[in-house]
């Protein structure tokens, strides 16, 4: 054992985050942490590392001193020297031979030649892979990872997952990744309503589990019930003899056939009636103390986005752009155009100028080189990969904006409806997880219909709940979308047309990421990262036929997840023909 954790509460700004969370951290073994956004995971993990204290509980440390690291959600990196009586930091590595190994491997070719222009401007992916390179260099003992595949592209998940399979060390993952999880953890902590459960299995177990235990606990709850509306219907009709009785007993005089005399009969049945009543009453109270409770479904989630779709055909143009830092060029002499209406997802490695394109588009960055005409007018919704651009000292009320108060019960409709309690309006932004501050974030462009919508990594940190339905939003929204993305499968349901960077130019393609030759996205990668992605289209077929069996075929979902399963059988076969071919 390294670390236990007994009984740990924390409240934020007078709202009680964690409850009762009790945990054990064993040596050489990864454990899994989910829950649902603002559920306390990144809170957990933060007063583990030391960064935050408890209000109350115990932490026993089973060793004197732990090496820790702590890779955080936006890619920047925390070392620690974690013990009993304090924590001191140790931020600056030396830049040896094992960290410019570590950053080959992850793919930042000569990274030892980057400048301070270079290092200024990576990419939300290269700057997790630097911070991961660091956190091998620094060979902790423990070591927390938030959210670690946002961002990231295959090669890097491929290496962390290799690396993780070899850690001498415990690990602790926050992740809405269903396939990372599966592949790296040994057991999984859901945190719900402040309190933590443990299951002793991947995360395929602990789905599995948790619905047969929701199945137990339920089977149980309505025999329970049916058994207390048994004991309800006794005790009415108990009273009804015992209030019979006692009126018999108070008429006048009649003669017995037992011994009793008449009224004393009814007195005795009375009592007896009266008696059999408070036993029945004691039943119900214990019941109500001991019962088995109703056990809690998981919440629906629903939003929608609402478009001004008026204006002119053409949105935005480039001719001729290039962009740059210092010597590193992103993409040279590229011309594309996005029309209004379409649903453009944006696709390349880490560090091609995914993000950096966004930015110039909204005009945080300038072009170097070439053209861009943007219609005139045009309002923007952008959402950052970290959410960065909020004010963390106001409230979600006070950044939606003040609203008519015929408004305020649609805001709160909508916010409960995105699996955000009331308590999230008053609350300071700054003590909302990430999740919670992209809802909230996402709220804005809901209510002020915005014509184009750009996220950048939208599926980084939120639920998987939410992703689904943010998918559905954007698919039936009718303003112009465009997605910075890592998720194909998003890009796949979403996006109609492709602007792909690759080799430093920028291409738009006139179809869906699907119908773009998929071998081509293969060619670069080794036969073990051929075999690992093709471990990961395995999954989800898998994962894709369970839900068909569930649905009848005539469903409009059956549809499109039979349309989903074609896509990943044809990724399949190309992937098994590249690994045949090696």
């Amino acid at each position: 054992m390294l670390l236990s954790f007994k009984n740990i509460k924390k409240d934020f700004d007078n709202v009680e985050v964690l409850k009762d969370i009790n945990l054990d951290i064993k040596k050489n073994k990864i454990l899994g942490i989910v829950g649902r956004n603002g559920a306390g995971k990144s809170t957990l993990v933060d007063i583990i590392f030391g960064l935050s204290e408890k209000d109350e509980g115990k932490i026993l440390f089973h060793q004197a001193e732990i090496k820790a690291a702590y890779l955080r959600q936006n890619g920047s990196y925390e070392l620690n020297i974690l013990c009993k009586t304090n924590s001191r930091k140790d931020k600056d590595i030396a830049l040896n031979h094992s960290m410019l190994k570590y950053t080959s491997e992850l793919g930042l070719e000569k990274f030892y030649t980057w400048d301070n222009i270079r290092l200024d401007n990576l990419s939300g992916g290269e700057r997790t892979k630097v911070s991961l390179a660091n956190i091998w260099n620094f060979k902790p003992q423990l070591l927390i990872l938030d959210e670690p595949t946002n961002n990231m592209d295959f090669k890097g998940v491929n290496w962390l997952l290799s690396e993780l399979k070899k850690f001498n060390g415990s690990v602790i993952i926050i992740s809405h990744d269903r396939y990372f999880l599966d592949k790296a953890v040994d057991e999984i902590l859901e945190i719900e309503d402040g309190k933590s459960i443990i299951f002793e299995g991947n995360y395929s177990f602990y789905k599995e589990e948790k619905e047969r235990r929701f199945k137990s606990q339920f089977n149980q709850y309505k025999k329970e019930q049916n058994y207390r509306e048994k004991i309800q219907e006794d005790i009415k009709n108990l009273k009804n003899w015992s209030q019979k009785a006692h009126r018999e007993s108070t008429k006048k005089p009649i003669v017995a056939e037992n011994k009793m005399g008449g009224k004393e009969y009814f007195r005795a049945k009375a009592k007896k009636r009266d008696i059999q009543i408070k036993s029945k009453i004691k039943k119900l109270e214990k019941l109500k103390v001991d019962g088995v409770e109703k056990p809690k479904e998981d919440k629906k989630i629903y939003f929608e986005f609402n478009a001004n779709t008026k204006g002119g055909k053409r949105l935005l143009e480039f001719k001729n752009i290039s962009k740059a830092f210092g010597s590193n060029v992103l993409f040279n002499n590229s011309s594309f155009y996005i029309n209004r209406g379409e649903k453009i997802g944006i696709f390349g490695e880490n560090g091609t100028g995914k993000s950096t394109l966004i930015k110039i588009i909204i005009g945080e960055e300038k072009l170097n080189n070439g053209e861009m005409w943007i219609s005139d007018s045009l309002e923007i919704a952008y959402l950052s990969q970290n959410v960065i651009d909020l004010d963390s000292e106001i409230t979600p009320l006070e950044l939606i904006g003040e609203l008519p108060r015929d408004n305020m019960g649609k805001v709160r409709t909508m916010l409960f409806n995105m699996g955000l309690s009331n308590r999230i309006l008053d609350t300071k932004i700054k003590y909302l997880s990430f999740g919670e501050k992209m809802k909230v974030k996402l709220a804005g462009f809901i209510l002020k219909n915005y014509p184009l919508i750009i996220l950048d990594e939208p599926e980084n940190h939120i639920d998987l709940p939410s992703r689904e339905q943010l998918e559905e939003a954007l698919i039936n929204y009718e303003g112009t979308v465009i997605i910075v993305s890592h998720d194909r499968y998003m890009m796949e349901r979403v996006c109609n047309k492709m602007i792909v960077i690759e080799n430093k130019m920028i291409k738009r393609y006139e179809k869906n990421i699907k119908d773009i030759n998929l071998r081509e996205s293969h060619n670069s990668l080794t036969n073990d990262e051929l075999k690992s992605k093709l471990m990961v289209i395995e999954n989800k077929i898998a994962e894709v036929l369970g839900k068909l069996s569930m649905i009848a075929n005539k469903d409009e979902k059956y549809l499109e997840l039979e349309e989903q399963f074609n896509i990943l059988l044809k990724e399949k076969s190309i992937l098994t023909d590249r690994i045949k071919s090696k």
